[in-house]
């Protein structure tokens, strides 16, 4: 009897060894390979995930004022101080604009209309300046707002200056020219404007009140006379002696 169970589980697990198979799993055709193009990132994309670095694109080419710079002023001043290399000859760095905003202390929507304006002007956002220290006399405790500043460099930079000599500082009213003595003695210039309205990115109507603003030039230049020579050479609308 125990022999004749055993032949009957033999010729059973055949069978059960087919069903497996059939109960099993169908293996899945291999997928096509798809085409590069579709899924290809484009070559100047930023990988998923990226941080934005909050620096304003090149533009498709160079401002004026910047192939100005490298086509006459850069060889005249090499000749003109005897400079052996184009890095020892004196360029712009950076320009730095500030606009006060006392009235900030009695209400905040002033600060951010003046933070709207210096933007407009300077087509980059401004960042917001803090008192250093408390004044008791002028009601200031530190930390308060009460200004903004725009610091441009690279391609804003000369697209801004090319606007501020040319269309916005001749829109002075009694304008005769700058001062050329306004230099700190490393060779950086500083000029005062009573209004921001002298420039066209401005809304006249707009305007709730009229500001000023502080603009620094800040050149490589080792002195004063190399700062001078250099803004003349770039058009700075001096003043005749």
């Amino acid at each position: 009897m125990a022999d004749e169970k055993q032949q009957e589980k033999g010729a059973k697990s055949p069978a059960k060894g087919a069903a497996g198979a059939k109960a099993g799993k169908v293996a899945k055709p291999a997928k096509p390979a798809k085409s590069g193009r579709s899924k290809a990132a484009p070559e100047d994309a930023s990988p998923r995930g990226a941080v934005a670095m909050g620096r304003p694109a090149a533009p498709a080419q160079k401002p004026r004022l910047a192939k100005h710079y490298e086509e006459q002023v850069r060889p005249e001043l090499m000749k003109r101080f005897g400079y052996g290399s184009v890095m020892q000859a004196p360029r712009f760095v950076k320009i730095v604009l500030n606009m006060g905003v006392g009235d900030a202390l009695q209400d905040a929507k002033i600060l951010d209309a003046a933070m709207n304006e210096l933007g407009q002007i300077t087509g980059q956002r401004p960042s917001m300046r803090r008192a250093k220290k408390s004044i008791s006399n002028f009601k200031l405790r530190e930390g308060v707002p009460i200004g903004c500043s725009v610091t441009l460099r690279g391609s804003r930079m000369y697209e801004f200056y090319d606007r501020l000599i040319n269309v916005a500082v001749p829109r002075i009213r009694d304008f005769r020219g700058l001062s050329p003595r306004s230099f700190d003695g490393r060779g950086n210039y500083s000029m005062g404007l009573t209004e921001q309205l002298i420039f066209p990115e401005v809304n006249y109507d707009k305007v709730a009140k009229v500001r000023g603003m502080d603009v620094t030039i800040v050149t490589s230049a080792r002195n004063d006379e190399e700062g001078r020579e250099l803004l003349k050479l770039m058009n700075m609308p001096f003043r005749q002696r």
